[in-house]
């Protein structure tokens, strides 16, 4: 089928998502800055507007004096976004960039908003656009605590899609709830993630929370968080010479972890530290010699093919993967820059492997980034499938 969207259409398009309403979140805000960027460098029209919840007794000025407006104020002018982008609280019209009158003339005229996890609930902002998208990034646990009756908003979105690539296919256990869902990788837009040219951080990295939110049981089986896949693999350091150097938000009250990582030999590092801004992320990430990706459980469980931004900014940058197997190997070759585990044996093997020669493993995660990844060709090919979809 032609493409319905030539080289040389501009379509105006709504982007919301999270960059700026928990500060010092630096890799959730490339998640998202990467479909801006992305979108923006095609000759795309672009508005990204993000959606906070604040305290009702908190007043308007509050909210534009609040650490979440000066970080999303930096954030938009480290990327020439300032005539194109809002915080919006989410009970009313006050906002911090461009206005609420402004953002509803925007969303007047879009052909698509792209509504990560559906965070957008302003009809002045949704209703209008045609084409309404509900973008899954946390596959699994959406389509489940959906289809267990909370309402994820799925109803006020005309078209879906996911990175859970092997959704609706046999072996995967992610419920569609009656959506027909577009697949899609993550992009990157590698004018931004160029290849890494130092190793500051001699060993494996990851950038991770312990816990994210609640877990979910979906038809009898249990789907945890990344706590509950790293239990499985805590004593990985004990089995190799290789450093695990993991920049873990995990909270001090979690002592009883916290004791067998370190016991283990886990070296954990601070990312409100090391991760805070946009810049800080890609510096970690691009100073560490190696990514060990341990995944959500529920990922691993439900088969669902994710695979991590954070994994595919690695390798953008040249630096070899290890992840966590969802059921990623049958869209992403594995075995040279990325290799899929199971457990602990496996990340041994691929260690081995990595270490006997690192250069080519690092010019492999290049290409396969250059191959997959690349945001000149994974949003034509997103935004022609939405198209064609009516």
């Amino acid at each position: 089928m032609p493409s319905l969207v030539k080289p040389n259409d501009q379509l105006s398009i709504i982007v919301a998502g999270m960059v700026a309403g928990q500060p010092g979140q630096g890799g959730a805000a490339w998640a998202v800055l990467q479909y801006v960027l992305g979108l923006r460098a095609l000759g795309h029209e672009v508005t990204l507007v993000e959606p906070v919840k604040v305290p009702a007794e908190q007043t308007d000025a509050a909210f534009a004096a609040s650490d979440a407006a000066a970080y999303f104020r930096r954030l938009v002018a480290d990327f020439g976004l300032e005539d194109s982008a809002a915080l919006v609280r989410s009970e009313g019209t006050a906002t911090v960039g461009l206005p609420h009158g402004e953002l509803a003339r925007r969303a007047g005229r879009a052909d698509i908003l792209l509504n990560i996890s559906g965070m957008l609930r302003d009809p002045a902002l949704t209703d209008p656009v045609p084409r309404r998208v509900f973008l899954d990034l946390d596959p699994a646990f959406n389509q489940m605590w959906q289809a267990q009756g909370i309402d994820m908003g799925f109803d006020r979105h005309s078209h879906f899609v996911t990175i859970a690539w092997n959704i609706g296919q046999a072996g995967c256990t992610v419920p569609t709830c009656g959506r027909t869902w577009i697949t899609t990788p993550q992009p990157v837009v590698l004018d931004h993630w160029p290849v890494a040219t130092k190793i500051v951080h001699d060993g494996l990295t990851t950038v991770a929370h312990w816990r994210s939110y609640g877990s979910v049981t979906h038809e009898g089986i249990f789907h945890g968080q990344k706590a509950h896949a790293w239990r499985e693999l805590v004593d990985l350091p004990r089995l190799t010479h290789e450093k695990c150097l993991p920049a873990l938000a995990i909270h001090s009250d979690e002592v009883r972890d916290l004791a067998a990582l370190r016991d283990a030999g886990w070296q954990l590092l601070d990312p409100a530290v090391l991760c805070a801004t946009l810049a800080d992320y890609q510096r970690f990430v691009q100073d560490s010699k190696a990514e060990l990706a341990i995944a959500k459980s529920g990922y691993v469980l439900s088969r669902c093919g994710w695979f991590s931004d954070r994994s595919a900014c690695y390798l953008a940058s040249g630096r070899p993967v290890i992840a966590h197997d969802t059921g990623f190997a049958s869209r992403l070759p594995t075995g040279e820059g990325l290799f899929g585990f199971a457990d602990t044996d496996d990340i041994l093997a691929a260690i081995d492997a990595i270490n006997a020669d690192y250069l080519r493993h690092c010019r492999a995660a290049r290409t396969l980034a250059e191959e997959y990844f690349d945001s000149r060709h994974v949003l034509p090919t997103l935004l022609d499938a939405i198209m064609s979809a009516g």
